[in-house]
């Protein structure tokens, strides 16, 4: 039965979400741009360790991509646990940890350490994203869902903006000092801060609204109703594992994943192949795509919540980007080109990115939904794998990474098919007045 909306409810439901945005939103953002920034940190790095550790394009990519392999095998573990753990302790124990990781990056000196270490990351980050998408839902309701995520993950396209200048910075002035390398120095003062946010999101954080010191009882309540949560409402995990669409979004969130990781780790190479030799300058046309992906992901999160609707949301921009890379060959040897083709594939990637993780949380509820939307996830960074390897083997068997970037384009195109082949879920007793969205799969 669906509720009336009156002003008043609909005043109070915005205060409400304005103090959610801002005693949640900031923390998880700034978690997630170092998130980002310790996972595509080492495509600036691959510019200069290259010659130090002796690998070749095809290695570098193996490594890069062996990250997504230490972080399946341990990312459903993580997530089943988290709703008994809790966020709190989970995001912590995941923050003080790969910080940790990624500073020790330093200490490689050989492939076989380079491979181990980026294996060492992926296994203690397991979990944080697709824990971030279900600690989101215990918090909104779907009409606000797609919103929420744009602004944390926003964050991803904000590491790569910020990314890109600062790790080149970092490599330039702190060449030799201490005796260590430019790219040692970007390890350490890149890795060290997720430590602190590590305490302090123990510290801040609660596991779920009902620990929530800061929210009146009538906050609560008036929340409670906004997400329906109810003893009708959960699934159970094996129920979860049954369910077809689950494997659908699973196989778009491996192409998109194959995609964007495939452009992160090779961004600064493949424009460099341009003609561009200075570091700064190359570490300011990398940061060019990102600012695009931001914008692209804020007002895609917000339309597709305005229209409740995700398939078409998420199914154009991946036929959009699709088709830039596919263009790119024609682009080669003009800088102008390729960085309009890859500014626009990029964003394209990072707005399909945003729709596609507003949906689980209308098909999964209760506490499997920490579990399924690890699922989700889990499949698909199964493609951060293969994505940078393709372009690392094209690179060594054709001395060029054109084959490869047209791989990843047809590879994206195929997001666009299967969310299109899906059908929507049929409107059942959930209606835009209660504040549901019904369109998922």
């Amino acid at each position: 039965m669906s509720t009336v909306v009156t002003p008043a409810s609909a005043a109070a439901l915005a205060t409400l979400y304005r103090k959610l945005n801002w005693r949640l939103l900031p923390l998880l953002f700034v978690c997630y741009v170092f998130a980002y920034l310790d996972r595509i940190n080492v495509g600036f790095a691959k510019l200069q360790m290259q010659n130090d550790l002796g690998l070749s394009d095809a290695a570098y990519g193996v490594g890069a991509g062996v990250f997504f392999l230490g972080y399946v095998l341990f990312e459903v573990p993580s997530n089943l646990m988290l709703p008994k753990v809790g966020a709190r302790k989970t995001f912590s124990r995941i923050l003080v940890l790969w910080g940790i990781t990624s500073a020790c990056m330093l200490f490689v000196r050989n492939v076989p350490m380079f491979y181990a270490m980026r294996f060492l990351l992926g296994v203690f980050e397991a979990g944080f994203a697709p824990g971030m998408i279900y600690y989101l839902s215990c918090w909104y309701g779907p009409k606000r869902m797609a919103r929420a995520i744009a602004i944390v993950f926003i964050a991803g396209p904000v590491g790569g903006i910020a990314g890109g200048p600062l790790s080149a910075w970092l490599i330039t002035t702190f060449e030799g000092v201490g005796g260590l390398v430019g790219w040692q120095w970007m390890f350490l003062i890149e890795g060290l801060p997720c430590v602190l946010l590590g305490v302090v999101a123990y510290c801040c954080l609660c596991n779920h609204p009902a620990e929530a010191r800061w929210l009146s009882t009538g906050e609560k309540q008036l929340l409670q109703r906004e997400l329906g949560a109810g003893p009708e409402g959960g699934h159970s995990f094996g129920a979860v594992l049954r369910d077809r669409r689950i494997y659908i979004l699973a196989c778009a969130y491996f192409c998109i994943i194959f995609s964007i990781y495939a452009m992160s780790f090779w961004l600064p190479a493949i424009l460099k192949a341009q003609g561009i030799q200075s570091m700064m300058q190359l570490g300011w046309y990398v940061a060019i795509p990102y600012v695009a992906a931001a914008a692209g992901m804020y007002w895609i999160g917000r339309r597709s919540d305005r229209f409740a609707e995700r398939r078409y949301h998420c199914a154009v921009p991946a036929g959009i980007g699709a088709m830039s890379l596919l263009l790119y060959p024609y682009a080669d040897g003009s800088l102008l080109f390729s960085l309009v083709l890859l500014t626009l594939a990029v964003a394209m990637m990072f707005m399909a990115y945003t729709v596609l993780w507003a949906m689980p949380s209308e098909l999964i509820k209760g506490e499997a939904a920490a579990g399924g939307i690890a699922l989700i996830n889990t499949i698909g960074l199964c493609g951060g794998f293969w994505g940078p390897a393709v372009i690392g083997w094209a690179k060594t068997s054709t001395a060029s990474m054109n084959p490869g970037i047209v791989a990843v384009g047809c590879v994206f195109l195929c997001t666009a098919f299967v969310i299109i082949a899906s059908k929507p879920l049929a409107h059942r007793d959930r209606t835009l007045g209660t504040g549901r969205i019904e369109q998922a799969l």
